[in-house]
């Protein structure tokens, strides 16, 4: 759970690679980017002539991540009807694909992520509760960058350094003068964020320095904490 840009993947493929699984395919499926109309097809694949188009036989995201790692995200954009049929895999790792008659399986750990308040989502009937049993296993809440500014000096050299690899200039660092400034703004988009303006700071520097005030724009300080 945690805010868009605040890392969810990372943490997600962090898991992954740490876990006995790591030798087995890890994959992403943006919840909220599939047709309402696909997702079935998507997730658990179709047979052959299943409907138009359907040229060929298919293997879903589940089929695929068998034996590894499937993370949801945006798990909160499913449809009720998708829910449903996510609700049975997670119950007894079986499903149908599309058109199909055979009841498959797949060993899968899943991580579901999203940005969306899922509590609320199972109060107004827009998330069934008992999918939000089934996913809320282990919660793990990541905070806004603006919550953990002690990272920001790692994160702005990381983010840095791969910005000169990809523009081809010499490694460039941020100054001390440059983390104030990133450690005062409040930075809605987090981590993400944080990562474009690095690679915004080496253009207008010609490849000689990060211009990290162009790249920031003007500088909103962050809130001040509110009384106690």
């Amino acid at each position: 759970l945690g805010e868009t840009g605040s890392g969810k993947e990372v943490v997600a493929r962090a898991i992954h690679l740490r876990s006995k699984r790591a030798h087995g395919p890890c994959h992403r499926v943006n919840c909220g980017a599939i047709p309402a109309g696909l997702i079935d097809s998507e997730l658990f694949g179709h047979e052959r002539g299943s409907f138009t188009g359907a040229t060929s036989e298919r293997k879903g995201w589940f089929e695929r991540a068998d034996g590894g790692t499937l993370f949801l995200d945006e798990v909160g954009e499913l449809p009720l009807h998708a829910q449903v049929r996510l609700l049975r895999v997670l119950q007894d790792g079986s499903f149908e694909r599309v058109g199909g008659q055979k009841a498959l399986h797949a060993d899968v750990r899943i991580v579901a992520a999203t940005h969306r308040d899922l509590h609320a989502m199972v109060a107004n009937g827009t998330l069934r509760e008992d999918l939000w049993y089934r996913l809320a296993v282990f919660l793990i809440h990541l905070p806004p960058l603006r919550d953990r500014i002690e990272d920001i000096p790692a994160l702005a050299t990381h983010f840095a350094l791969r910005a000169a690899t990809r523009f081809g200039t010499a490694p460039l660092l941020p100054t001390p003068d440059d983390v104030s400034l990133l450690a005062a703004y409040p930075w809605p988009g987090n981590v993400r964020e944080l990562a474009t303006v690095m690679e915004r700071a080496v253009i207008p520097g010609n490849g000689r320095r990060l211009d990290v005030v162009t790249a920031l724009g003007p500088v909103r300080p962050a809130a001040p904490p509110p009384p106690v």
